[in-house]
C-alpha cells in the first residue's frame, strides 16, 4: 500500500524512470529465459557460456538502477522531506527507494516470463523452438530462480547507491565544492594505462602468436593471447579512471589566465562536476568502444558463429546512455539554487546556455580522447 501511495505522486520523470527500469529488466529476463530454453532443448550444449553472456546485460541494468536511484533525492527533495516528516529515517528511505527499483524489475521480469510461457504453448514460430525449449518439460523452480536475480541485483544496487551521506536527510552534507585530484588519483590510472598498453604491444609483437596457447573468445570473437587480454583490461580500467581527472583538468584549462565570465562559469562548473560525471561517462565510453569494436570485427568476419545479439548491444548502450542522462538531471537539480542566484544577480540567460555548451564541448573532447584510446586498444586485441 505504501508503494501505491508513493506512485500516486509520480511525475512524468518518475514514471519514465520506473518504466525504463522495468523495460531493461524485461530484456535481461528474456536473455536468461532464452539461455534456459536452450539448456532444456540441448543439455549438452554450452549452457554455462550462454549464462555468462547474460552477465553484461545484468550488470548494465544494475548500473542503471544504481544511478537512477541515486538521483531520486536530488530530483524530488520534497518527497524526501515528506517522508522525513512522516518519521522515516535514512535507512527507511534507502529501503523504500531500493524496494521501488526492485518492484520495477519484478514487473519487467514477470512480463518476460508471461511472454515466454505463452510462446511455449505451441504458438511460437518453429524457428524459436530451440530458444524456448519447446517439447521438453519446464521445471517451475528454474525460471523463478533465474529471474529472481534481476530484482535482487537491481534492488541491492539501488540500496548501495543512495547510501552516501549527502543524499539522505539527517546526515552531514558534503562541504567540498571542488574535487581534489591529487597525484595518486592521476598516477594510478595513468600507470594502469601505460602497463596495459605495454602488455598489448608485447602481445602484438612479431612471433607473439607462438608464445603459449591462444585463448578462445566467446561469441565468435576469435582468439587472443593472455597478454592482449590482460593488457586491454588494464588499459581500459586506467582510461576509465582517468576520465575524472581529465574532466577536472579541462575545467581548469577553461578558467586559465584571465577568463571571461563565460569561460570562468563553464570551467568552474566542469571542475566541480567532474567526479559526479566521470563514472557514467566512463562507462558509456567503454561500452560504446567495446560494442563498436565487436561489431566491426563481426562485419569483417561474416563467418563467425553466433555473434553477440544486437539486442544485447543496444541494451548495454541504452542503459549506459540512460545513466548519463539521469546523472545530468541530478546535477541540474542540485544546481537549481545556484542557477536562480545567478539569474537574480543579473546573469543573462544566454551566458548560462553558453556555459553549458562550452562544458559539453570540453567534456566531449575528453571523451573522444579516452574513447578513441579504448577502441584502438580493443581493436588491436581482437585483430591480433
Amino acid at each position: 500500500m505504501l508503494y501505491l501511495r508513493l506512485a500516486r505522486g509520480y511525475r512524468t520523470l518518475d514514471l519514465g524512470r520506473w518504466l525504463l527500469t522495468a523495460a531493461a529488466a524485461a530484456v535481461v529476463a528474456a536473455f536468461l529465459l532464452r539461455a534456459l530454453g536452450r539448456a532444456l532443448g540441448d543439455p549438452a550444449s554450452a549452457s554455462l557460456a550462454r549464462l555468462v553472456w547474460c552477465l553484461p546485460p545484468l550488470a548494465a541494468v544494475s548500473w542503471l538502477a544504481a544511478v537512477t536511484a541515486r538521483a531520486v533525492p536530488a530530483q524530488r527533495p520534497e518527497r524526501i522531506a515528506g517522508l522525513t516528516a512522516a518519521g522515516a529515517g535514512p535507512n527507511r528511505i534507502r529501503a523504500l527507494i531500493a524496494g521501488e527499483t526492485a518492484l520495477a524489475c519484478v514487473f519487467g521480469s514477470a512480463g518476460a516470463l508471461l511472454l515466454f510461457l505463452v510462446l511455449r504453448n505451441d504458438i511460437a514460430d518453429p524457428a524459436l523452438a530451440a530458444d524456448l525449449g519447446m517439447g521438453t518439460p519446464l521445471p517451475a523452480a528454474a525460471p523463478i530462480t533465474l529471474l529472481a536475480l534481476v530484482p535482487l541485483v537491481g534492488g541491492l544496487a539501488a540500496a548501495g547507491a543512495v547510501s552516501a551521506p549527502e543524499h539522505l536527510p539527517g546526515r552531514a552534507a558534503r562541504t567540498a565544492a571542488v574535487p581534489a585530484h591529487g597525484p595518486l588519483r592521476i598516477a594510478l590510472p595513468l600507470g594502469l594505462t601505460v602497463v596495459g598498453t605495454a602488455l598489448e604491444l608485447y602481445g602484438l609483437r612479431p612471433g607473439a602468436a607462438q608464445d603459449g596457447r591462444p585463448i578462445d573468445l566467446p561469441a565468435g570473437l576469435g582468439s587472443a593471447s593472455a597478454a592482449l587480454l590482460v593488457g586491454w583490461s588494464f588499459a581500459a580500467l586506467g582510461t576509465a579512471l582517468l576520465t575524472g581527472p581529465l574532466l577536472a583538468l579541462g575545467g581548469r584549462l577553461l578558467a586559465l589566465g584571465r577568463p571571461t565570465p563565460l569561460r570562468l562559469l563553464a570551467g568552474r562548473g566542469l571542475t566541480a562536476q567532474s567526479d559526479r560525471l566521470a563514472g557514467p561517462l566512463a562507462v558509456l565510453v567503454l561500452t560504446l568502444a567495446v560494442v563498436l569494436t565487436a561489431a566491426r570485427h563481426w562485419t569483417g568476419h561474416p563467418g563467425t558463429a553466433e555473434p553477440l545479439p544486437v539486442a544485447e548491444g543496444v541494451l548495454l548502450v541504452g542503459c549506459a546512455a540512460a545513466a548519463v542522462t539521469a546523472r545530468l538531471v541530478e546535477i541540474r537539480s542540485s544546481r537549481r539554487e545556484v542557477t536562480l542566484n545567478l539569474i537574480g544577480l543579473g546573469a543573462a540567460p544566454g551566458l548560462l546556455v553558453g556555459a553549458v555548451a562550452l562544458r559539453t564541448l570540453a567534456a566531449g573532447t575528453v571523451l573522444l580522447v579516452t574513447g578513441g584510446l579504448t577502441a584502438l586498444l580493443a581493436s588491436g586485441a581482437l585483430t591480433a
